[in-house]
């Protein structure tokens, strides 16, 4: 399993939150949902930016966005522009002052703004997918991306299907819509995790995180690590806890662990082979160390789940 493969299997859409925001004139929009991950595009206009770090980036046309929540960002019509809507957790918008908005900014079933896409020509069209939950492995893996990432001239195709399909009220949209978001989402995060900022710079500490994610079956150590990127024990280790910031052990436990936590809520395969596709040579092993990760037994952590 390459890292894009778990990452479908982790924040997949099934009912998000999607619609299609259309501003014109002056306006802002501060978003403080905390949601997981949240994915915008640039369908029409231009619009400013601006993350948690208060850098301003100007986009246009094809232009998208990937924001990991809990840090706030903003949409407006310019940089500086002061918030006139703010979107809290479960998508409630209130102004300023912490007024829920009212019902008549949503000028179509998925469409919401302060005017019609065909009423002005000036304005600014988003399209905004948002996922409010994450799996264990989804964590894990968007913990490596920036808490905003702006990607110039996304894919054009993508944008259109998911611009139409949002105009329409077809019979199964929610699940066609569902599935166009996870190919956004998995187009964009492809290009970070590829030669993005999410990607360790270090090449031989890049190899060993693939090594990892593909295959945590392996009896992986330190040295047979190194060996297979070509460095030695101590190389590695150093390396790679200069990038990571953990030792690469660590890092594998987590990664097994988070699997181990997806395969127990997503399967019902018995503990044995759970154990076996993370690595464990027995669930009595796995079980201890999830045990001391999540401080339940796996057994326990389904049942929670299924209740």
């Amino acid at each position: 399993m390459t890292a894009i493969d778990a990452l479908l299997d982790g924040p997949r859409a099934q009912r998000a939150f999607l619609l299609k925001a259309v501003f014109a004139g002056a306006w802002a929009i501060g978003v403080e949902d905390e949601a997981p991950l949240s994915v915008v595009v640039v369908a029409r206009g231009r619009t400013a930016f601006t993350g948690d770090d208060g850098v301003a980036h100007d986009l246009g046309p094809g232009d998208a966005v990937l924001a990991r929540g809990p840090a706030p960002y903003s949409f407006a019509d310019r940089a500086g522009r002061p918030v006139g809507i703010r979107v809290l957790p479960g998508q409630v918008c209130v102004d300023p002052e912490g007024q829920v908005l009212p019902d008549e900014m949503l000028t179509g079933v998925r469409t919401w703004g302060n005017t019609r896409e065909h009423d002005r020509d000036d304005a600014t069209v988003l399209l905004i997918g948002t996922y409010e939950h994450a799996t264990s492995v989804g964590a894990l893996l968007l913990s490596r991306l920036p808490p905003s990432a702006v990607l110039h001239g996304f894919d054009p195709v993508l944008t259109a299907l998911l611009a139409t399909e949002l105009e329409g009220a077809d019979a199964g949209q929610s699940v066609v819509l569902d599935r166009l978001l996870d190919l956004v989402l998995v187009k964009a995060v492809r290009t970070l995790l590829a030669d993005g900022p999410a990607l360790p710079a270090d090449a031989a500490v890049a190899r060993t995180l693939a090594a990892i994610e593909a295959h945590p079956e392996l009896p992986w150590t330190v040295a047979s690590l190194g060996a297979h990127v070509g460095l030695s024990r101590a190389a590695l280790a150093r390396r790679f806890g200069r990038s990571v910031g953990e030792p690469p052990l660590t890092y594998l436990t987590r990664w097994r662990l988070a699997l181990a936590a997806d395969l127990l809520a997503g399967t019902d395969l018995p503990l044995a082979a759970v154990a076996g596709r993370v690595g464990y040579a027995s669930p009595f092993a796995l079980s201890a160390a999830f045990k001391r990760a999540h401080g339940v037994a796996p057994a326990t952590y389904r049942l929670g789940l299924a209740g």
